[in-house]
């Protein structure tokens, strides 16, 4: 019985925190900077942020609540909760715990948190469908939210211009309307420095303030998020090529086959490099950043969602979606719908 089972998307929903940061609060704040060249280069014109009582388990609890009002579904079917954050309420409980009480979801339910960013989504499915698949739950609430903006440094104009706050909700099930496919995963902890927030955690628990500015002008502090944008780059540009491979091997589908491609919202210089050396037709990529940017492991279900609203997304189409970035961690599959 369970060897014919599959695992599919139900639902998809997501929350974006009611204040709003445009380009032009920012150059107010950065009178040197040019609206229309952070525009053109990252692709972000607005970005959600989070108020600042405002947490990671806020946002998931109104994206999981618009899920359940959209799609009429009872929370007490809900039987595993998986969330996926990195700026959790607390270092303990797992916030997962918080929002099965908050969502009134059964206590018969399993819920755990898992830390990833940007290739987050991609686990969380990866996680989810080995879950239905095994026979361990069939109702699974995938949430992942994060709030970045709290981890950067203030005058860190080049990672405000990218990042936004932003959660999502997904129902995995034993039925839906996209099934989900194999799996390509991977990880590179070497990486692990090029992005970063050194202090606060059991390693470095106390602030280390020491805040400098680098030679190319960027600010670096332990206490705050540190991002080498061109490692990610070249990072990125070396992992995902060879993925998308894979995940066609993994499928057993050809590239033509793949009728579109969803892939994490990072930046629009980074999306678009990697169309062009993948050789993507731009009619088949997605790129659409400019009024949320980058919310990190909620990408790529706010995508699918904003898709399969505007229908560029339709019945009987192969997606490819993939994620990548901290951790280093990628991933990636494809859905059929």
């Amino acid at each position: 019985m369970i060897g014919n089972m599959n695992a599919c998307i139900k639902g998809i929903s997501y929350y974006l925190p009611e204040k709003v940061v445009t380009n032009e609060d920012l150059v107010k704040e950065f009178p040197e900077w040019n609206v229309d060249k952070i525009s053109k280069k990252v692709g972000v014109f607005s970005r959600h942020i989070a108020a600042g009582n405002e947490t990671s388990c806020d946002l998931a609890e109104k994206a999981a609540l618009n899920l359940f009002k959209e799609y009429n579904i009872d929370p007490k079917d809900i039987d595993f909760i998986l969330f996926c954050t990195q700026s959790p309420d607390y270092y303990l409980p797992s916030t997962a715990c918080i929002l099965q009480n908050r969502l009134n979801i059964s206590t018969n339910a399993g819920a755990l948190d898992y830390d990833l960013g940007c290739s987050g989504c991609i686990y969380g499915m990866a996680l989810a469908k080995g879950l239905v698949l095994a026979g361990i739950a069939k109702n699974i609430l995938l949430l992942t939210a994060e709030t970045y903006s709290k981890y950067i440094h203030p005058k860190d104009k080049g990672n405000r211009s990218i990042f936004g706050d932003g959660a999502a909700a997904c129902l995995i099930s034993t039925n839906g309307f996209a099934k989900i496919g194999n799996f390509s995963l991977g990880t590179d902890g070497s990486g692990a420095n090029n992005l970063i927030v050194r202090s606060g955690g059991a390693r470095n628990k106390e602030k280390v303030n020491d805040y400098k500015i680098d030679e190319e002008g960027h600010i670096q502090s332990s206490d705050y998020l540190y991002m080498n944008g061109s490692a990610i780059l070249n990072f990125t540009l070396d992992a995902v090529p060879s993925m998308m491979k894979d995940i066609l091997i993994k499928n057993d589908i050809e590239g033509n086959m793949v009728d579109y491609y969803v892939f994490h919202q990072a930046n629009k210089f980074i999306l678009n490099t990697i169309r062009k050396i993948s050789m993507i037709p731009k009619e088949k990529f997605y790129i659409n950043i400019e009024n949320t940017g980058n919310t990190v492991s909620s990408t790529i279900l706010i995508a699918l969602k904003d898709c399969i609203s505007d229908n560029i997304i339709k019945s009987n189409m192969h997606v490819m979606i993939s994620g990548f970035g901290v951790g280093l961690s990628w991933g990636g599959t494809i859905l059929n719908f």
